[in-house]
């Protein structure tokens, strides 16, 4: 049976009505959902901690910036908007100690709840919000009358109000207009991190590492590899995007859809199907967020090392050259796109 789809009629604005909203922190998400719930006519504040680099930009924004713990003690619903292993400590410090039972928690990511980095009161309504898509999409698409669709969770509905608010949410940041799917923490959580790792992120570099390197170490040249296994892959994922795999293959060459459907399963093949569903059983066991909880408390060293590594890897010198000459390619500030709080 499809999955019912929560759409404009579906929610209620008018439930947030006269609520204080306190989007704590304001990175990626966090300055989305504030400035299109402000815009929807919603009551916003921002929580930052004091030496924060964004309360400037908050202001400059409009928001009234507080303190974090300020920001908790005004508000009727508080959005925990920053990065999964910073939740505990800003939770512990902030948040826990001036949360009663007529407030709200809301996440756009069920990791710290569904890890239990943060054990909230019973009486707590927590819910989830998040919108399938980056940040700076979720404003575009909102300013254009358009909207990225959404999941929402409830954890704990102690009052029987928390879907009606986690819809009016969803509304308020334009989600309803695209869409939004109900699920529950544990599987948006566990899908995220397996989507992330072993094909969105983790998967589709790797691949994209070895075909260059199979192919420079075949002779070829660097800038032919560089357009075989990485820039046609935006027009690949497009296709994609916009019509599934079937219509991707419809745009295509013949030659090209005979290499796909005849090649492909044989690269990513069983042993491959195999190796995922391993990933799959260590995020499903907590086995991989104990892992990255403990080198984040280790102070990242192994984190911060394989970064750089991949930062010097010569696909990265040669894409950078490419691109210089393709002024049709936006070049963003990505670094500056961080989560930030």
């Amino acid at each position: 049976m499809p999955a019912k789809i929560y759409t404009d009629k579906d929610a209620d604005l008018k439930v947030l009505a006269g609520k204080t909203v306190a989007v704590i922190g304001f990175g990626s998400q966090g300055h989305a959902h504030a400035l299109n719930l402000k815009d929807s006519g919603i009551n916003v504040i921002i929580g930052l901690y004091p030496k924060s680099k964004s309360r400037s930009v908050a202001t400059d924004f409009g928001f009234e910036v507080y303190n974090t713990a300020e920001a908790v003690q005004k508000a009727d619903i508080i959005q925990i908007a920053v990065p999964d292993l910073k939740i505990a400590e800003v939770y512990e410090k902030d948040i826990a100690p001036h949360l009663n039972s007529k407030k709200t928690l809301l996440f756009t990511h069920g990791f710290a709840i569904h890890f239990r980095t943060i054990a909230p009161p019973k009486d707590i309504p927590i819910i989830m919000v998040a919108p399938k898509g980056p940040g700076h999409i979720v404003r575009l698409q909102f300013t254009e009358g358009k909207g990225v669709p959404a999941l929402i969770a409830i954890y704990q509905n102690p009052d029987k109000n928390a879907k009606k608010v986690a819809l009016a949410w969803a509304k308020g940041i334009g989600a309803t207009r695209g869409g939004v799917f109900e699920t529950t923490f544990k599987e948006e959580t566990e899908t995220d991190l397996f989507g992330e790792q072993a094909v969105l992120c983790g998967g589709l570099s790797a691949l994209v590492y070895s075909g260059y390197e199979t192919l420079v170490e075949a002779g070829y040249q660097p800038e032919m590899a560089y357009f075989e296994v990485l820039h046609e892959l935006k027009l690949l994922v497009d296709l994609m995007s916009e019509s599934g795999i079937s219509g991707m293959r419809f745009s295509i060459s013949e030659t090209a859809k005979y290499g796909d459907i005849t090649v492909g399963p044989k690269i990513i093949d069983a042993s491959v199907k195999k190796r995922m569903q391993t990933v799959l059983k260590d995020i499903q066991t907590g086995k991989f967020a104990n892992e990255w909880i403990r080198e984040y408390k280790s102070g990242l060293k192994k984190y911060k090392a394989l970064l750089k590594s991949g930062e010097k890897h010569p696909i990265e010198k040669v894409g950078s050259r490419l691109r210089s000459l393709m002024p049709w390619i936006k070049k963003k500030n990505l670094k500056g796109a961080q989560a930030s709080y």
